[in-house]
C-alpha cells in the first residue's frame, strides 16, 4: 500500500522524465495483442530498452473492451472480480505494481459494480533485480468482462526488453494520460477528506468532503475489504456546492469493522485516502431543496394517494373494512343528522389519526436510521394473535354467539348526559378499518409510498393524510349529506341474512389471519391460538346467555393467554427451496441473479408473503395458470421467489432499490434486459409473457 502511494505520487513525473532521457527513436515494445470475447489486451512500455543505470520501468495493461462491456476496479462493488496479474517466470523482475484509474459506477440487476469501458490502461511500475540488464516479462493476466453475460479472460502476455536507449511516444502518452486519472493523494489534491461515520444502527456509512472548487459530477467508493459492500450513495452539497455529504447504506458487513479507504471521483479529478471513523454522525448540509419540496411533484403523489385510498373502499381484499361500514350504516338509520354527522366524522377522524400515528411511527423509524416497509405489522405473531382474537369474536357476535352491549349504568349515565354515546366505537370502527387496510394497499400506492418512505417529513406527512382522506371519503360523505343514509334499505329480515353473511366475511378474514400467522410462526403457534379462542368464546357465549351481561371484560381477560400461548408457541418456520406447485420456485438470492443470467437464462423474481392477498390472487390467476406456468417452468428460466412473509432485510434492501417497500413486487432479468423488466402490481397473463420474451435471448 506504502509503494502504491509513492508510485501515486511520482507516476507521471517518472514518465515524464522518461520522454527526454533520450532523443533515439526506436520502435515501441509492445506484447502481442490477446484476443477474447468483446476485449483485446496488450503490454505496452514508455521505455523500448533499459537505459544504463535503470531501475524502474513504466509499463501499462492495455485493454480495449467492446461497446457494451466492462471490466472492474480493485473493489467491483456487490459482485465481480477485479483484473489481476501473475508475474511468475519473469526474468529480471522484483516488483510490480499495478495502479488504478478512477472508477465508473455500473448498475445492473438493481446491484452496484464499478470499473470501467471501452479502453482502460492500468499503469504498472516495475522494478528490476539488476538495473540496465535486459527484462523478460511473463504477465499471466486474470480479468472478468461482463455486458448481458460475464465471460472470465486469461491470457499469457508477454514483453522482452532488451538493454538500451529508447522511449515510445504513444505509449508514454497513453500511459500518461491514465495515469493522470489515478485519483492522488489527500495531500496533493484539492479535495479534503473530512469525516466518516456509521449511522447509529450501523447501516449506512456516512462520509463528508470539501472542495477548493465546486463539484459537479461526485461519487463515492469507499472500501473496508471484500466482506463489506455498498449501495448507491445519496449525495448533497452545500455551500455553493463545495461541501458534500454521502450516505451509503451497507448491503452486507463483516463482524469486525476494517480500515476505511475512501475514494471521490468529480468529473476529471479524483482523491483517495485512508479515513478513520468517527463517533458522532455528521449532519446533512442545510439547503433550500431540502425544507422546500417541489410543490408539483408532491401534489401528483398526493392525488395518487388519495385516489389509491378512495378505491380501496371497494377492493376486495378489504372485507373487514366493507362489513364493518355496511354495519355502522345500518345501525345508524333513524338518527338525527346531526348524531349520524358526528357519528361518521369520528369514524372518519378515527382513520386519520390511524394514518398519522403511522406517519409519526415512520419519522421515529427514520430518524434512527431502520428501514421501513409497508405491511410489515403482518409479519408479527402477536399482531397477528390479537387481530385473529378480534375478528373471531366479531363473528361470533354477528352469529348471535354474544351481544357487545355496555353496562346498564353506563348506559343510563351517557343517556343522561347526551355526550360522547356511540363516538368511541365510531373512532374505532374507522382505525380499525384503516388498520385492516394497510396489507392491500401496496398494489395501489406503490408509488406514492416509496415516495412518503424515501422523502422528507412533509412528503410522509402529506401522502398518508392524503391516502387517510381517500380511504375516509365514504364517513366524510355521509357527513356531509346524512341523509343519504336513508338510500340504504329499511330495516327487515333482511338485516338478519345480512349479518350472517357480514359474519361469514369476518370469520373468513380470521381464517387467513390465522393461516398467515402458521407461515409466520408455524403451525404449532396458529393451534395454540385458535384453541384458546375458541375455549374463551364458548366461555363468553355460555356466561352472556346466562348472565344477561356484555362479554367486555371476560373477552379481555381472555385475549392475554391467548397472546402468551401464540408467544410460547412460536417455532421455526423452515424455509423450502421449492414450493409445491408446478413451478419449481427457487429460494431468492439476489447475488445468483447476474450469474444466472450470464449463462443465458432468464430470471423471474417474485416477492410475496403469506399476508398479500394480491401475491395470493396474482399466483392463482396468473403464475400458476397456463400458459405462464408452462414459461417458467422452461430449463431456460429460473423462477425465483423472496418470501417475505418473515421479516427479512435483504429483501427490505432489495425493494428499497427499486424505491418500493411494498408487495408484490415482480421483475425480470435476462440477456436482453440485465437491469430487469418491472412488472406493475396487478399482473397480467399477456404482460408477464412480454417480459420474459423481452428479456430472452432472441
Amino acid at each position: 500500500m506504502q509503494m502504491r502511494r509513492l508510485f501515486g505520487c511520482f507516476a507521471r513525473s517518472l514518465i515524464i522524465l522518461a520522454l527526454f532521457a533520450s532523443g533515439q527513436f526506436a520502435y515501441a515494445a509492445t506484447s502481442e495483442v490477446a484476443t477474447g470475447p468483446a476485449v483485446e489486451a496488450r503490454l505496452i512500455s514508455v521505455e523500448d530498452g533499459v537505459a544504463p543505470g535503470t531501475r524502474a520501468l513504466s509499463l501499462g495493461l492495455d485493454l480495449q473492451l467492446a461497446e457494451g462491456w466492462k471490466t472492474y476496479w480493485r473493489s467491483p462493488g456487490e459482485v465481480g472480480i477485479p483484473p489481476s496479474i501473475d508475474w511468475a517466470g519473469s526474468e529480471n523482475l522484483t516488483t510490480a505494481e499495478m495502479l488504478w484509474p478512477a472508477p465508473k459506477r455500473f448498475t445492473a440487476f438493481g446491484i452496484e459494480n464499478f470499473g470501467y469501458q471501452d479502453r482502460v490502461v492500468f499503469p504498472i511500475r516495475v522494478e528490476t533485480t539488476t538495473p540496465g540488464a535486459a527484462v523478460n516479462l511473463q504477465a499471466q493476466v486474470n480479468l472478468l468482462v461482463c455486458s448481458e453475460v460475464c465471460v472470465p479472460q486469461d491470457f499469457l502476455l508477454t514483453l522482452d526488453i532488451p538493454a538500451g536507449v529508447g522511449i515510445d511516444q504513444s505509449s508514454a502518452d497513453l500511459i500518461t494520460a491514465f495515469a493522470d486519472r489515478v485519483p492522488l493523494e489527500p495531500a496533493t489534491s484539492n479535495i479534503v477528506l473530512e469525516s466518516a461515520a456509521l449511522s447509529d444502527d450501523a447501516t449506512s456509512l456516512i462520509v463528508t468532503a470539501r472542495s477548493a472548487v465546486a463539484f459537479t459530477e461526485p461519487d463515492v467508493f469507499p472500501e473496508m475489504g471484500s466482506r463489506f459492500t455498498f449501495g448507491r450513495p445519496d449525495i448533497r452539497l452545500g455551500d455553493n456546492g463545495r461541501s458534500l455529504w454521502a450516505e451509503l447504506p451497507i448491503l452486507s458487513a463483516a463482524d469486525d469493522t476494517p480500515d476505511l479507504q475512501m475514494t471521490i471521483t468529480d468529473s476529471d479529478r479524483a482523491v483517495t485516502g485512508a479515513m478513520d471513523l468517527s463517533a458522532s454522525v455528521p449532519t446533512p448540509p442545510f439547503t433550500i431543496a431540502t425544507v422546500l419540496p417541489d410543490f408539483a411533484q408532491v401534489l401528483s403523489i398526493v392525488l395518487i394517494a388519495f385516489a389509491g385510498g378512495a378505491i380501496l373502499n371497494v377492493m376486495p381484499c378489504v372485507l373487514p373494512v366493507l362489513s364493518i361500514k355496511v354495519s355502522s350504516a345500518i345501525a345508524a338509520r333513524g338518527q338525527s343528522d346531526r348524531t349520524l354527522r358526528k357519528g361518521f366524522l369520528f369514524s372518519a377522524l378515527g382513520v386519520m389519526v390511524f394514518m398519522w400515528v403511522l406517519a409519526l411511527a415512520v419519522l421515529a423509524l427514520k430518524a434512527f436510521g431502520v428501514s421501513v416497509g409497508w405491511g410489515l405489522q403482518f409479519q408479527n405473531p402477536v399482531f397477528l394473535t390479537f387481530m385473529f382474537f378480534i375478528l373471531a369474536a366479531f363473528s361470533a357476535n354477528l352469529f348471535g354467539a354474544f351481544e357487545f352491549t355496555l353496562p346498564a349504568d353506563l348506559q343510563t349515565q351517557l343517556a343522561d348526559t347526551g355526550k360522547g354515546k356511540g363516538h368511541w366505537g365510531d373512532f374505532s370502527t374507522g382505525a380499525f378499518a384503516a388498520l385492516m387496510a394497510t396489507p392491500c394497499s401496496a398494489p395501489l400506492l406503490g408509488t406514492a409510498l416509496a415516495f412518503a418512505l424515501t422523502g422528507r417529513p412533509i412528503d410522509v406527512v402529506a401522502v398518508f393524510t392524503a391516502l387517510g382522506v381517500g380511504l375516509a371519503l365514504p364517513y366524510f360523505a355521509f357527513a356531509l349529506r346524512p341523509g343519504w343514509i336513508n338510500l340504504l334499505p329499511r330495516p327487515g329480515r333482511w338485516m338478519i341474512v345480512v349479518k350472517v353473511i357480514l359474519g361469514i366475511l369476518l370469520f373468513l378474514t380470521a381464517l387467513w389471519l390465522l393461516w398467515v400467522l402458521s407461515g409466520v410462526a408455524g403451525q404449532m403457534a396458529a393451534l395454540a391460538v385458535l384453541i384458546p379462542t375458541l375455549i374463551v368464546i364458548a366461555i363468553v357465549t355460555m356466561w352472556s346467555k346466562a348472565s344477561g351481561r356484555g362479554p367486555w371484560v371476560l373477552l379481555a381477560l381472555g385475549l392475554v393467554p391467548t397472546i402468551a400461548a401464540s408467544s410460547l408457541a412460536v417455532d421455526d418456520v423452515p424455509q423450502p427451496d421449492t414450493l409445491a406447485t408446478s413451478t419449481a420456485w427457487v429460494v431468492f438470492d439476489r447475488g445468483e441473479i447476474p450469474r444466472l443470467v450470464s449463462q443465458g437464462n432468464t430470471v423471474f423474481v417474485d416477492v410475496t408473503a403469506d399476508w398479500c392477498l394480491t401475491c395470493k390472487a396474482n399466483k392463482a390467476l396468473v403464475l400458476d395458470r397456463e400458459p405462464v406456468a408452462s414459461v417458467l417452468a422452461r430449463e431456460d428460466v429460473i423462477a425465483m421467489q423472496a418470501d417475505w412473509t418473515q421479516p427479512d432485510p435483504a429483501i427490505l434492501r432489495y425493494l428499497e432499490s427499486y424505491d418500493r417497500f411494498g408487495i408484490p413486487f415482480n421483475i425480470v432479468y435476462g440477456p436482453n434486459a440485465p437491469e430487469g423488466v418491472l412488472l406493475s402490481e396487478l399482473l397480467s397473463t399477456s404482460e408477464v409473457l412480454a417480459a420474459i420474451e423481452q428479456a430472452d435471448l432472441d
